[in-house]
């Protein structure tokens, strides 16, 4: 497999396509020797499960260990750490890795309870946990899905899960893109697997999946995104951390005509070819989202805070009381900090006049206070 291709298999016997899809890429040839210390960091966001297109299935990293193993390579782990308000261990159990662990022998770590090393990425310093930076191959398993702040998820944000919450907090204050961008300079990740089974097209967290029973393989993560946003019906440009990074040396995001082929295989019965995908319903979902940011005034707030607001507002919506709210009249965000307003949502905004605390809220608290506040109008 060349650097600048992407390999796609589809079906429905996810660990024995990811195998197969291992097997075409020739995965073995480029891990440097048996005892190498391989690295498997899934998307495990918050426990949810896969089926609700947040996190990675967990049928595809048992077809990567299983791959692995088959061949001999024995000195496996497994390493994530869920986003800031979840815990990574609730995750393990709820998405099937804690079984995972158990069935083949390879251990789990939570990097939220990791140490850090301060790294020197592209002129950036950032804190790594040191769990990744002792990792000899990196195998990055994330799941394409859309971002309400970033628009897009895949290779280069998942990344972001082997770092420690202090520092994922601080990436939300530097806006995103800049520190994501550093953070693949900084990082290497050698083989990319992608989950493109059931991603959700605009939440990271999940909630409306979109099948596709697909998984890719990529070697490039700037290359590996421009075409997941190709997929998601985005521009390049739409993701600005893809092209800090190009700009870095992390990758190049040109996309030769040749370079996306689709597997052909047969195991049981599989079909051997799937039509082409249709995502439906997507730009009706993508305006619908892009009306609601516009109620919103946002500064520096962290991922699980601000997704939590979007689901909350879309609840909101369908009972047809966002009518009652002014444009940017909800604040969120770090940048709120000691200062005061009239409404505000997550501790951030804890001296504003009316504010529904928490680090973060929950959605249905979130619902709960906007309702209140806004059935008064």
């Amino acid at each position: 497999m060349k650097k600048w291709q992407i390999y796609k298999i589809y079906g429905t016997d996810y660990t024995e396509m990811t195998k197969e899809l291992l097997k075409r890429a020739k995965l073995k040839k480029r891990i440097p020797h048996k005892n190498c210390r391989i690295g498997i960091k899934p998307n495990l966001i918050s426990p949810t499960e896969a089926c609700r297109g947040a996190t990675t299935h967990p049928e595809i990293v048992a077809g990567i260990i299983e791959y692995l193993q088959e061949r001999g390579f024995f000195n496996l782990v497994m390493l994530e750490g869920s986003w800031i308000g979840a815990r990574t261990s609730e995750a393990v159990k709820v998405c099937g890795y804690e079984s995972l662990s158990q069935r083949y022998g390879v251990p789990f770590i939570d990097t939220q309870q990791d140490e850090a090393v301060r790294c020197d990425c592209a002129g950036m310093p950032i804190e790594i946990c040191r769990s990744a930076r002792e990792v000899e191959f990196l195998i990055n398993v994330p799941v394409l899905k859309g971002h309400c702040q970033t628009n897009m998820t895949c290779a280069l944000k998942n990344l972001k899960g082997l770092i420690p919450n202090s520092e994922k907090s601080r990436f939300h204050t530097l806006g995103l893109h800049e520190p994501i961008a550093h953070l693949a300079a900084g990082l290497t990740q050698h083989f990319i697997v992608v989950d493109h089974i059931c991603g959700d097209l605009e939440f990271e967290e999940g909630g409306n999946p979109v099948t596709t029973n697909c998984v890719m393989a990529a070697r490039d993560p700037v290359l590996c995104d421009t075409y997941g946003c190709r997929l998601l019906g985005l521009k390049k440009g739409d993701v600005p951390y893809i092209g800090i990074a190009e700009s870095l040396g992390v990758g190049a995001s040109r996309l030769k005509k040749e370079a996306i082929l689709e597997l052909e295989w047969n195991s049981a019965g599989e079909k051997k070819k799937q039509p082409k995908e249709k995502l439906s319903g997507k730009q009706r979902k993508k305006e619908q989202l892009k009306n609601l940011k516009t109620l919103v005034q946002e500064s520096k707030a962290c991922s699980a805070c601000y997704s939590n607001l979007m689901n909350a507002l879309m609840r909101l919506e369908q009972e047809g009381m966002t009518r009652n709210i002014e444009k940017g009249s909800i604040c969120i965000g770090q940048g709120f900090r000691k200062k005061t307003g009239k409404l505000g949502v997550g501790s951030c905004t804890k001296n504003f006049d009316r504010c529904q605390k928490g680090c973060p809220p929950s959605a249905e608290k979130i619902y709960s206070f906007l309702k209140k506040e806004y059935q008064k109008v």
